[in-house]
């Protein structure tokens, strides 16, 4: 994740309630917001290296901050997110503009098939991961599998406040995985136990897996993690990794932190 997509929090707010870290009665302060997300860009840029990218926030749109559930991108293909939510199905002409407009070649799924992007599929060169029951269709992993020639492994998430994969799930680049077991139903922990090895492995306990510490950004050996995640940030050190914590609390109240923040190009 060398190169990532942001979008500026222009508009971001609560505006509507679409899992259960949204609530209206709860809302964002914008200027607060702001100096986040610009605090993130400049750890992404001078700490961690990222080459980063920007669309144009639109207004009525204050979840298009979270790019990371725009697509899937990968050897120049790009498959966009078909929201369940109508709340974010205006989003999706919007990130296919850009998509388009960079040039990568955009397959879109059929019409009745949910998938909200890079927020469910995560992984290793070798393999993906692609969550479903929450946002995702199950379905759709054929369809991304054979337009990717990946494999990927659907893990079913259980709990509704981790309803994205990468709220519950982070892959690092030495093969090592942060994750809150609890999400994922006792199926989908064996799978994930089956592919990657217990000492690569590390259970992020509850209070931090409700700080959303697997929504975590992994340059090579730096780790962008909210902060508030010190048994997290001990294990990134112990196992060679530069942890950078950040304060995202201002998205939090939507149900985002660093992750669902970025999107991967590369």
């Amino acid at each position: 994740m060398s190169r990532l997509l942001m979008c500026p929090p222009d508009y971001f707010g609560i505006e509507y309630e679409i899992n259960p870290w949204m609530r209206v009665s709860n809302q964002s302060d914008g200027d607060r917001a702001r100096t986040q997300w610009q605090a993130l860009t400049r750890v992404l840029e001078d700490e961690a290296g990222a080459k980063l990218e920007f669309m144009e926030p639109v207004p009525g749109l204050p979840d298009l901050v979270f790019t990371a559930n725009a697509s899937v991108l990968h050897e120049g293909k790009a498959v966009p997110s078909r929201f369940r939510h109508p709340e974010r199905q205006r989003e999706e002409r919007h990130f296919i503009d850009w998509f388009t407009k960079k040039g990568y070649e955009v397959i879109k799924l059929d019409a009745e098939l949910y998938f909200e992007g890079a927020g469910d599929v995560l992984g290793f060169p070798e393999f993906w991961f692609g969550g479903y029951r929450q946002r995702t269709d199950i379905r759709a992993y054929d369809k991304l599998s054979t337009i990717f020639s990946k494999i990927i492994l659907p893990v079913e998430l259980v709990d509704q406040r981790f309803y994205h994969l990468d709220t519950c799930l982070c892959p690092l680049s030495g093969g090592e995985l942060l994750y809150f077991p609890p999400a994922f139903d006792s199926y989908a922990q064996t799978v994930i136990a089956a592919h990657v090895e217990q000492s690569k492995r590390f259970a992020v306990p509850s209070p931090e897996a409700e700080r959303f510490a697997c929504n975590a950004v992994c340059v090579d050996r730096h780790v962008v993690l909210p902060t508030g995640c010190p048994e997290t940030m001990a294990w990134l050190n112990q196992h060679g990794y530069i942890p950078h914590p950040v304060d995202l609390d201002e998205f939090l109240k939507a149900g985002g932190s660093a992750k669902c923040l970025t999107l991967a190009l590369d």
